[in-house]
């Protein structure tokens, strides 16, 4: 059965793809900017062959998608498929007109317009391909902020770029690229680390759907300092992007727990990546 979240994540996974295409078409590619990764690549190809970049894009992206599926989860590749198909619609639909004459502003318009589509997708859920897929697989084995190692991953089609088209055109696609792996980051928070304590009547329940997150959970016996009721307290530390699924938990398991949230400096000891 569908829920009204998941319909709400296609809603926004929609959203992120028109700003992507428009990124695409209306900024870069007039340009003959790079986005980077692979759809940076499909730009490339479509520049030198005259090929459908729409299509190229969903080609290139379809053996990282089973890759995904394979290694993170159903529903995060089912929502990136979904972004993928959306976003090759878009630029069919999106003349490739630029609204500009300065590449470099095109470069900084068209990197802000990714990378929110980019972090809208990944707050979602899901992602914009690419390798957002292969960054967001690397953060949940090696925890490190994903829009610096999209950057990264970004450099080496650039540097094609400028070996082929010319330095100009490679210095003002990386500045795109910088621009949307910041905008990635300031949107996708998996990375920053936070500590809930729940205090509820339902913990065995409340334990059940938290460690589903997956999340290790901490039982603390408390008493109330006017009351003297007994309580018990869940410690568990998560993301920052995951705190939405925990607003959630607890609302539908316990109304009425008292939950206090902190952000968390350091965890040393085992955290649990998500995969």
């Amino acid at each position: 059965m569908i829920r009204l979240n998941d319909l709400f994540d296609v809603v926004k996974i929609a959203v992120a793809a028109v700003l992507i295409a428009a990124g695409f078409n209306l900024f870069l590619i007039p340009h003959q900017l790079l986005s980077g990764g692979l759809s940076g690549i499909s730009m490339m190809i479509g520049y030198f062959t005259g090929w459908n970049i729409a299509l190229l894009y969903f080609l290139i992206n379809l053996p990282v998608l089973v890759w995904g599926w394979i290694d993170i989860g159903r529903r995060f590749i089912a929502l990136s498929i979904v972004s993928v198909l959306l976003t090759s619609w878009f630029i069919q639909i999106i003349p490739e007109n630029s609204v500009n004459s300065d590449p470099i502003i095109g470069a900084v318009f068209g990197g802000v317009l990714i990378g929110l589509g980019s972090g809208i997708s990944l707050r979602s859920g899901g992602s914009s391909g690419g390798f957002d897929i292969i960054g967001s697989i690397l953060t949940h084995r090696y925890d490190f902020p994903l829009g610096m190692l999209l950057f990264g991953l970004n450099g080496a089609v650039v540097l094609a770029l400028g070996l082929v088209l010319g330095w100009d055109a490679a210095l003002r696609s990386m500045l795109a690229i910088f621009i949307a792996g910041k905008v990635v980051d300031t949107l996708h928070v998996r990375h920053i680390k936070v500590t809930a304590f729940i205090v509820t009547k339902e913990r065995q329940q409340m334990t059940e759907r938290l460690l589903v997150l997956p999340r290790g959970v901490t039982l603390i016996r408390t008493e109330g300092a006017y009351s003297h009721t007994p309580h018990d307290m869940l410690m568990t530390v998560t993301t920052r992007y995951e705190l939405a699924e925990l607003r959630k938990i607890v609302k539908e398991t316990d109304p009425k727990a008292f939950v206090n949230i902190v952000e968390t400096v350091e965890v040393i000891g085992q955290f649990r990546k998500l995969r």
